[in-house]
């Protein structure tokens, strides 16, 4: 009798490209920056999923204060709940029907952070150019977070350099 092994096993979350196929999404790159100098506070890789940016942005929010800037993905309501239960104040775009309401947006900060949120993609922007996220040469969820985590760190040495170089 002749045995059959299994195939290999491979995470859920990440396929490969086939050959004339397009490329497929496996993992999200998650930045929390902190407004003034544009630092990396917290960095982190999760599987693709269609909930993976609120549920990152929720871990990474604990134990911090403050407000937390974000795009329309992040109008949930469930998401602005959980986010003002830790005590963290939701900058998030709106959108129609929005989870935001005018005890929020009538405050000036709301504007500030919806302009400075977008620094988060000169992060995401030099990785790719500078650092190696353009195309990952490591496999697996554990790897690839080590490997943004070390590109944001590298981020943030190299803009800590800048900002102590410029002329006060």
């Amino acid at each position: 009798m002749r045995r059959i092994s299994p195939p290999p096993i491979r995470s859920a979350a990440c396929t490969r490209r086939r050959r004339g196929h397009e490329a497929k999404l496996c993992y999200l790159g998650h930045l929390l920056i902190e407004s003034r100098n544009g630092l990396v506070v917290a960095a982190q890789v999760t599987p693709a999923t269609g909930t993976a940016e609120r549920e990152a942005a929720l871990a990474m929010a604990r134990g911090r204060h403050g407000s937390l800037g974000g795009d329309k993905n992040y109008d949930t309501r469930d998401f602005v709940h959980k986010l003002r239960q830790l005590g963290v104040t939701p900058h998030v775009a709106q959108k129609q029907g929005s989870a935001i309401d005018g005890r929020t947006t009538r405050h000036s900060g709301y504007a500030v952070s919806q302009r400075l949120r977008k620094r988060i993609e000169e992060v995401f922007g030099w990785g790719k150019t500078v650092g190696p996220l353009r195309q990952v040469k490591v496999r697996g969820t554990a790897k690839v977070d080590w490997l943004t985590v070390f590109v944001a760190a590298a981020y943030t040495l190299v803009r800590l350099r800048n900002i102590l170089a410029a002329p006060t």
